[in-house]
C-alpha cells in the first residue's frame, strides 16, 4: 500500500451507500477479507484519495457485536477531523477523535520509528501496523500490511524481534475487534517511540459483559430505607449536626433515605433498569472493569513473521521457526513478554490547574487527598465509585482502625501519666536510687569491667516505673478486649458497606489456571520450605550478630577513661544496636517481599485469589519474623541464660551473654519497640512512600524529555490524558499498604504492656498515612482497575491471629519480662510489714569475689576506692556461705510458679472475655439484616407483578384474536350448531 492510501476493512453501512450495497451483495456475515469488503475498501480509497496526508485523521475501527454470544465481523470507518483544535474535541485524550466515544482503556507499546521518517499526521495509522479485524483464515495477509512506507525510500534493516511483537499485537488487537471492542491507535505522541491503543466498549458489549459478570445494577424501583424512630432518631440527628463540620462535601457521603433496588444485569430484562441515560448507566469504573475482563480472556494463538532476506534471515531462522504463542492469559502474558509495556484505564481528568473541568478525581483531591482535610471523614462512597470496591474497603478498614485507635490512645496516655505521677512513690526505685544502701554489683563483663554501685542505675529504674506499674496489667487486658471489639466493629461496618454497594450475595468465581499433580508441585513446595527456613535462619543470624556487637561494644566502652561514657554504656549500646536492627529490618523487608513473590510464582497457584493469598501469607511470615525477632530476644531471652558470676555462659567461648539491668529488661524493651516502630513508620512508610515515587517520576520525566528533544513542535502542545497517565507510577497492589498497617497493628497489640504510648504514635501516623495514601492514589499512580470484593480477604484472618497471639505474648511479658509477679510474691509472702521495703535486696544474690574463674576477675578491683569482698547480682540463688552455695533457691521456684499461674489465668480470662465480646456483638447489624430481607421481598413482588402483567397482556391479546377470528370461523362445529338451532327456531 502506498503512502497516500490508508487501508480500511470496510465502511459502516450507515455511513456510506456504497458500503450498504456491498453489504447487500455479500451478506451481513461476509468475512472482512471478502469481495464485498474489498470493493468497499477500494471505493473508500478512491473517495478519500484526494485528501492531503496532513489533513487525514485517525483510523478508527468499529466492531459491532450482536446481542447474544455470537459476533459479527468487523467494519471499519474513516473519520475526518478538519477542526482547528482536534485535541479539545476529544477532551485531550479522554475520548476518541470523534469526541463521542469514551476511552475506557489504553494499551501502550514501544515501537522503533525509522530514522529520518515522520508520521503522516498526528494519530494517523501507519500502514504497516494497520488495525484490522482478523479474517477467518489466520494466515491471510491483512490489507495494506507489508507495503512500502514511501516510494523510493530505502528499507530499514529487519528487526525480527520487533516484527514478532508487532504481529502479536496485530493478532491480539484483531481478536479484541472480534470481541466487539473499538480501537484507535496513536503513534505520533509527545513520548518518543511509544504508541497507544485506545479502547472503547460500545453499549452492546457492555450489556453482554455485565450479564456475564453478573453485575448488580440499579433498577427503576425505589424504596425507603428504614429509619430509626424515637430516641435513636433524635440521637442520630444530633450526632449528624455535631459531626457536620467534619463531613466531606461530597454528594455520595450524605445520608440517604431512598435507595434503588439492584439486580444482576440481564439483556432480556433491560426494561427493569433505568436506561434513560445510557452514557452514565455504566460508570467509568465499571466500563474499565469490563474491558479488562475482555483483555484477560482474549488470547492470540501464534506469532506471524515477516520473513527477512539474506544474512538477517539466516541469522534468525531458529527464532522465526518457533511461532511463539502469546500466552494463555491474555494481556497478563503480553505485558510480561514485553509485547505491550503498559495497560491501564484513564483518570477522569486533571486534578489541579486553571480552567480544569470538574471531575471525580478533582473532587477526591480536594475533599480526600489534601492534608488540610485530615480532620474530616473519608468520602468512602466516592473512593469506591472511582477506584472500585477493593480499594474502597482498604480505606474504609484503615479509617475504622484509625478511629478505634483514639480510645486506645487516650487510655494509653492515662496509664503513662499514672506512671509519671507515682514514680516518686515507687519504693523499689527509691531504694535503688538511695546511695545509703551502698549495694555493690558484680562486673558486667570480664576483665575490663569493674564493680559498680546500684545507685548508678537510678535513672533507668525510675524510667522503668513509667511502663512497669500495676496500670500496665489493666492496659494489657483493655487492649485485648479492644482488639476483639475492633474486629467485630469492622465486620459490622463491612456488612453496611456490602449492603450500600450492592455486594450482598456476591461470590468470586474463578477457574483453575493450570491443573498440576502433587508430583508436579512437590519441587516447588520443597523449595518454598527450604527457602523460608533459610530466610528465618538468616534473620536469627543477624540478631545474633547484633548481640555480639552489643557485648563487644559494651566491653570496649567499659575501658574508656571518661566516667560519663562508662555510666551511659547501657543506653549507648542499646540505642546503637536498635538503629542497626532498624536498618537491617528495612532492607530485609524489601528483599523478603521479592523472595515471597518468587516463591509464590514457582508454586503456580490454581487461581489468582490463591496466588494473592499465598503471597500475602509468605510475605507476612517473613516480615513478621524480621520485624519482631529483635524485640522477642529482648523480651524473653536477654538475661535468661547468662549463668552466674564464676560460671557465666559464653557465645563462641569468647562473648559473655549480656544481662538485664537491675530494674529489668522492660525499659530496654520499650526503647527497642519505640525506635523500631517509629523508625519504620517514619522511614519505610512515609519517607519511602513520598520520596521514592517522586524520585522515580522525576527520573522518568527526565528520560522522556531527553528522548523527545528532537520533536520541537510537540513541546508546545498539551499532553493527552493517556500520555500524562503513562508517566505516572504503575499500581503495585494493596499488599504493601495492608502489610505496613498489619505490622503496626502488631506493635500496638503484641507488646503493648511495655509501651502504652504505642496506640498514640500509631494514631498520629495513620492520620498522615490516610492522606498520604490518598494523595498517592489520586496524583502519583495510574488509575488501577476496579476489582469487586466484599471483604478484605486473608488480612482479616491475619488480624484475628495477631489479636489472639497478643493475649499470649502480653501475658508472658507481664509475668516474665516485668517485675510485676516478683513484687506480688514478695508483698504477700516475704514482706515483714506488708510494704515493698526490702524488695530490691530480696531479688539480689551474693557472690564471693574469690570464686571468680581465672582470667575473669576485674583488672582494677579497687576502681570504687575500696576492696570488694562480696558483690551482688540479680538472681534467686543460695549465698556463698550456704551449704549449697550458688544453687537455685526456693524463692526462684515460688516466683516461677506464680508466673506460670498468672500466664494461665490471664490468657484464659482474656480469651474468654474476647470471645464473649465476639458473641455479644452480632456480625450483621439488625437494620441491615432487615433491609436485605426487604430487598428480597421487593424483588419477588417486582417479578410477580411483571409476570401478572405479562399474563394479563397475553390474555388480552388472545381475547382480541378470538373476537377478530369469530366472523371467519362460522364453518366450525359450534358455529354450525348455532346456525342450525337458529334456523330450526324459525321454522
Amino acid at each position: 500500500m502506498l503512502e497516500g492510501d490508508i487501508g480500511l476493512q470496510g465502511l459502516s453501512p450507515k455511513e456510506d451507500p456504497a458500503a450498504q450495497a456491498a453489504g447487500a451483495v455479500d451478506g451481513e456475515g461476509a468475512p472482512p477479507g471478502g469481495p464485498g469488503a474489498q470493493a468497499a475498501t477500494m471505493r473508500v480509497n478512491e473517495k478519500y484519495s484526494t485528501l492531503p496526508a496532513e489533513d487525514r485523521s485517525v483510523h478508527i475501527i468499529n466492531i459491532c457485536a450482536i446481542e447474544d454470544i455470537g459476533y459479527l465481523p468487523s467494519e471499519g470507518t474513516l473519520l475526518n477531523s478538519l477542526s482547528v483544535d482536534p485535541d479539545a474535541e476529544c477532551k485531550y485524550g479522554l475520548y476518541f477523535r470523534d469526541g463521542k466515544r469514551k476511552v475506557d482503556y489504553v494499551l501502550v507499546y514501544h515501537h522503533k520509528r525509522p530514522s529520518g521518517s515522520r508520521p503522516l499526521g498526528r494519530r494517523v495509522l501507519q500502514n504497516d501496523t494497520t488495525l484490522a479485524a482478523r479474517s477467518v483464515k489466520q494466515d491471510q495477509p491483512l490489507p495494506g500490511k507489508g507495503g512500502p512506507v514511501g516510494a523510493g525510500e530505502p528499507q530499514p534493516p529487519a528487526d525480527f524481534h520487533e516484527d514478532d511483537k508487532r504481529f502479536r499485537r496485530e493478532e491480539y488487537e484483531g481478536n479484541l475487534l472480534e470481541a466487539g471492542l473499538e480501537l484507535e491507535r496513536d503513534e505520533d505522541t509527545k513520548i518518543h517511540g511509544v504508541g497507544f491503543v485506545k479502547i472503547h466498549a460500545p453499549w452492546n458489549v457492555l450489556c453482554r459483559e455485565a450479564e456475564f459478570l453478573k453485575l448488580k445494577m440499579p433498577t427503576k424501583k425505589l424504596y425507603h430505607i428504614n429509619e430509626n424512630r424515637g430516641l435513636l432518631k433524635k440521637i442520630n440527628s444530633m450526632l449528624q449536626k455535631i459531626t457536620d463540620p467534619i463531613q466531606p462535601k461530597v454528594v455520595e457521603h450524605r445520608p440517604q433515605t431512598m435507595k434503588r433496588l439492584s439486580y444482576p444485569f440481564s439483556r432480556e430484562k433491560q426494561h427493569l433498569f433505568d436506561l434513560s441515560d445510557k452514557d452514565s448507566f455504566f460508570d467509568s469504573k465499571t466500563r474499565s472493569t469490563i474491558v479488562y475482563e475482555i483483555l484477560k480472556r482474549t488470547t492470540c494463538t501464534k506469532a506471524k513473521y515477516s520473513m527477512g532476506q539474506g544474512e538477517g534471515r539466516k541469522k534468525d531462522s531458529a527464532l522465526l521457526s518457533k511461532r511463539r504463542k502469546c500466552g494463555k492469559y491474555g494481556i497478563t502474558s503480553l505485558l510480561a513478554n514485553g509485547v505491550y509495556s503498559a495497560a491501564y484505564p484513564l483518570h477522569d481528568g486533571d486534578y489541579e490547574g486553571e480552567n480544569v473541568e470538574f471531575n471525580d478525581r478533582k473532587l477526591l483531591y480536594e475533599e480526600w487527598a489534601s492534608y488540610g482535610v485530615f480532620y474530616k471523614y473519608q468520602p468512602i462512597d466516592l473512593v469506591r465509585k472511582y477506584f472500585g470496591e477493593k480499594i474502597g474497603l482498604y480505606f474504609a478498614w484503615l479509617g475504622v482502625y484509625t478511629q478505634m485507635l483514639m480510645p486506645a490512645s487516650v487510655v494509653g496516655v492515662i496509664v503513662f501519666l499514672y506512671g509519671c505521677a507515682t514514680v516518686n512513690e515507687n519504693i523499689p526505685s527509691m531504694e535503688m536510687c538511695d546511695q545509703r544502701h551502698n549495694i555493690t554489683m558484680c562486673p558486667l563483663c570480664d576483665k575490663t569491667c569493674s564493680y559498680w554501685k546500684m545507685s548508678s542505675a537510678c535513672a533507668t529504674a525510675r524510667a522503668s516505673h513509667l511502663f512497669d506499674n500495676p496500670a500496665t496489667v489493666f492496659f494489657s487486658v483493655f487492649m485485648a478486649l479492644w482488639a476483639a471489639t475492633f474486629m467485630e466493629h469492622w465486620k459490622r461496618k463491612q456488612m453496611r458497606l456490602n449492603y450500600r454497594w450492592d455486594l450482598t450475595g456476591f461470590e468470586e468465581e474463578e477457574t483453575d489456571k493450570v491443573k498440576l499433580t502433587w508430583r508436579d508441585r512437590f519441587p516447588a513446595y520443597l523449595t518454598n520450605l527450604v527457602s523460608i527456613v533459610f530466610m528465618v535462619a538468616v534473620t536469627f543470624a543477624i540478631v545474633l550478630g547484633v548481640i555480639i556487637y552489643r557485648i563487644s561494644t559494651a566491653a570496649a566502652l567499659a575501658m574508656n577513661s571518661s566516667p560519663s561514657v562508662r555510666s551511659n554504656i547501657r543506653v549507648t549500646v542499646t540505642a546503637t544496636a536498635v538503629i542497626i536492627n532498624l536498618v537491617v529490618i528495612i532492607l530485609l523487608d524489601e528483599v523478603y517481599g521479592c523472595i515471597a513473590r518468587w516463591l509464590t510464582k514457582i508454586e503456580v497457584p490454581k487461581t489468582e485469589k490463591s496466588f494473592e493469598e499465598r503471597l500475602i501469607f509468605k510475605a507476612f511470615l517473613l516480615k513478621f519474623v524480621n520485624s519482631y525477632t529483635p524485640i522477642f530476644y529482648v523480651a524473653f531471652f536477654k538475661g535468661r541464660f547468662v549463668g552466674r558470676p564464676g560460671d557465666y555462659v559464653y557465645i563462641f567461648r569468647s562473648f559473655r551473654m549480656e544481662e538485664c539491668a537491675p530494674g529489668g529488661c522492660l525499659m530496654e524493651l520499650c526503647i527497642q519497640l519505640s525506635i523500631i516502630m517509629l523508625g519504620k513508620q517514619l522511614i519505610q512508610n512515609n519517607l519511602f512512600e513520598i520520596g521514592i515515587p517522586k524520585m522515580k517520576k522525576f527520573i522518568r520525566y527526565l528520560k522522556l524529555r531527553r528522548q523527545s528533544l528532537s520533536d520541537h513542535d510537540e513541546h508546545v502542545k498539551r499532553k493527552q490524558r493517556y500520555e500524562a497517565d503513562f508517566t505516572l507510577e504503575p499500581f503495585a497492589g494493596l499488599t504493601p499498604e495492608y502489610m505496613e498497617m498489619i505490622i503496626q497493628f502488631g506493635f500496638v497489640t503484641l507488646f503493648v504492656a511495655s509501651f502504652p504510648l504505642a496506640p498514640l504514635f500509631a494514631l498520629l501516623n495513620n492520620i498522615i498515612e490516610i492522606r498520604l495514601d490518598a494523595k498517592k492514589f489520586v496524583t502519583e499512580l495510574r488509575r488501577p482497575v476496579a476489582v469487586r470484593a466484599k471483604d478484605i480477604g486473608i488480612w482479616y484472618n491475619i488480624l484475628r491471629g495477631v489479636g489472639k497471639l497478643a493475649v499470649i505474648i502480653n501475658a508472658f511479658v507481664i509475668s516474665f519480662t516485668s517485675d510485676f509477679i516478683p513484687r506480688l510474691v514478695y508483698l504477700y509472702m516475704y514482706s515483714k510489714d506488708g510494704t515493698m521495703h526490702g524488695f530490691v535486696n530480696h531479688t539480689l544474690s551474693s557472690f564471693d569475689v574469690s570464686d571468680f574463674q581465672n582470667g575473669t576477675a576485674p583488672n582494677d578491683p579497687l576502681d570504687l576506692g575500696y576492696e570488694v569482698q562480696i558483690c551482688r547480682y540479680k538472681d534467686y540463688r543460695e549465698p556463698p556461705w550456704s551449704e549449697h552455695k550458688y544453687d537455685i533457691s526456693k524463692d526462684f521456684w515460688a516466683v516461677l510458679a506464680a508466673r506460670l499461674a498468672f500466664v494461665i489465668v490471664f490468657q484464659n480470662l482474656v480469651m474468654f472475655m474476647s470471645d464473649f465480646v465476639d458473641w455479644v456483638i452480632p456480625d450483621i447489624p439488625k437494620d441491615i439484616s432487615q433491609q436485605i430481607h426487604k430487598e428480597k421481598v421487593l424483588m419477588v413482588e417486582l417479578f410477580m407483578r411483571e409476570e401478572q402483567g405479562k399474563r394479563q397482556l397475553l390474555e388480552t391479546w388472545m381475547e382480541k384474536d378470538r373476537r377478530e377470528d369469530g366472523p371467519y370461523n362460522s364453518h366450525s362445529p359450534q358455529a354450525g350448531l348455532a346456525g342450525a338451532e337458529h334456523h330450526g327456531g324459525t321454522l
